[in-house]
């Protein structure tokens, strides 16, 4: 019950990997014809992707995590200069750390309220930003509650106070599982990642509209159009392409929903409360009155259900920042937890697991009081 931390890998993946590191395993800069057909085998995957993003240009530089895609679409767009950058409170890690290092090292950042219900404040946007405005970087779902910030509204805000800022969208928890169409925004860069939609750990991308407003965070030898140097990972490029393939988004949005509901409806009977922030189906908040939510993690681990705290990139620090900028108590956010679902789960499951967390509370809950 933790598929916003990573997802399972599908079969079809592994069978993938085997054929392009084992048989057609050349390097696509290499100049025989077996590198060549690798090379255009690239650029074909280059096209899907942008497909699947709903671009009608740009291009997509394949990284080696959200991490780097998010590090390399902020600090890319650094310039000399009397600048200002922008970005919500809400941000995962690898961009709200970014964030306040450039601000450690002198840079003017300015951080965006949250809304209650988690989206990011838009009167607030539209009051900051100016000619000075360099930079704008705001996530489509929140890996925290699943809010679904609308980047075309926020295109809209853009083009009007600050039209030559760039637009960065941290786009993990969207990507294939929300429909996205950048054609329609003025997004600049798009970071979206495999592990979060059953492809493998250690390859995600950045859509880069114009490459000319992106500078290469380190040198090599040119690969990606200088702007990721280094050898290609083709075998996970090739996975990643697989898990895409694999995915039909209209489909899986309406069954994750339905387990959504089902899920909520019977841990809500048992004395649950679910914190649903009205965006994505795939993300669940709960709260367990009188039990902290660690407790609960733990728990149910060794009952056979896993849960999150949030992102699991800070799962090990204490409170959560996200939820304490939308106006939480902090009572009741340590008593909160993070369910997140994959359409790979039948009812059966999402039924066991609902049934599970109600009599592990319950259990513990009789225990504490």
């Amino acid at each position: 019950m933790d598929n916003a931390g990573t997802t399972k890998m599908a079969e079809e993946c592994l069978k993938v990997y085997r054929k392009y590191a084992c048989e057609e395993f050349f390097n696509p800069s290499a100049l025989s014809s077996e590198s060549n057909q690798i090379a255009s085998l690239l650029a074909e995957t280059e096209r899907l992707f942008l497909a699947k993003l709903g671009a009608s240009d740009g291009n997509v530089l394949f990284t080696g995590c959200a991490t780097e895609s998010n590090n390399l679409a902020i600090k890319g767009s650094i310039r000399k200069g009397d600048w200002e950058y922008v970005f919500s409170v809400g941000e995962h890690p690898s961009v709200y750390n970014v964030a306040k290092k450039l601000e450690a090292d002198g840079y003017k950042v300015i951080f965006l309220p949250l809304e209650k219900d988690g989206r990011v404040n838009l009167q607030y946007l539209e009051e900051v930003l100016n000619e000075k405005t360099r930079l704008i970087s705001i996530m489509h779902v929140s890996n925290e509650t699943g809010a679904i910030n609308d980047i075309e509204k926020i295109s809209k805000i853009k083009e009007k106070f600050a039209p030559k800022a760039l637009l960065h969208v941290d786009g993990v928890q969207a990507f294939m599982k929300i429909p996205v169409v950048l054609r329609k925004t003025a997004v600049d860069f798009y970071s979206f990642s495999a592990h979060k939609i059953h492809g493998p750990k250690g390859i995600a991308g950045l859509y880069v509209k114009n490459k000319g407003g992106l500078k290469e965070l380190f040198q090599g030898g040119g690969q990606q159009y200088g702007l990721r140097s280094g050898t290609e990972n083709v075998p996970a490029i090739m996975q990643f392409r697989k898990a895409v393939e694999l995915v039909n988004i209209e489909k899986n949005y309406e069954k994750v929903k339905n387990l959504k509901k089902c899920f909520a409806e019977i841990v809500a009977a048992g004395g649950v409360k679910c914190a649903d922030f009205a965006g994505s189906p795939y993300i669940l908040n709960l709260v367990f009155d009188g039990v902290k939510g660690e407790t609960m993690l733990h728990a149910l681990d060794q009952n056979g259900v896993v849960i999150g705290l949030g992102s699991a990139c800070s799962a090990k620090k204490a409170g959560n920042r996200v939820l304490e900028e939308i106006g939480i108590a902090k009572d009741v956010i340590i008593s909160s937890a993070r369910v997140s679902f994959s359409a790979n789960q039948s009812v059966e499951e999402i039924e066991t697991a609902a049934r599970i967390v109600v009599e592990t509370y319950k259990h513990i809950k009789e225990k504490v009081s």
